[in-house]
């Protein structure tokens, strides 16, 4: 007995819809929800990382890690003070009035 194609062919297009599905689900929170994805990359991260995985795991595990937790320089997060100073905040300008016009016809 031979597989229906159309079978495996709608099987396949499931698949595709739903990695894509799942990778624009995953887009929405990173933008939405940037904090609690970043504490789902450190969990992962962790997990990952552990020293009885194997070499690639430990590396994926490096690599899912946020770039707030890795305490490099370049992040922005100057906790410990090692920065250098913070570039002067912007100038704050008195409010304007919202003036309303009506539309020209």
């Amino acid at each position: 007995m031979s597989a229906n194609p159309v079978g495996m062919s709608l099987l396949l297009q499931y698949a595709v819809i739903g990695v894509v599905l799942l990778i624009s689900v995953l887009v929405v929170i990173r933008k939405l929800a940037p904090k609690v994805s970043n504490r789902w990359l450190a969990a992962a991260s962790i997990s990952l990382s552990q020293p009885g995985r194997a070499s690639w795991l430990r590396s994926l595990g490096r690599r899912l890690q946020p770039k707030q937790a890795t305490g490099d320089c370049s992040d922005g997060c100057s906790t410990c003070g090692a920065c250098g100073t913070k570039p002067p905040a912007a100038v704050k300008t008195e409010a304007m009035p919202l003036e309303f016009r009506p539309r020209a016809k």
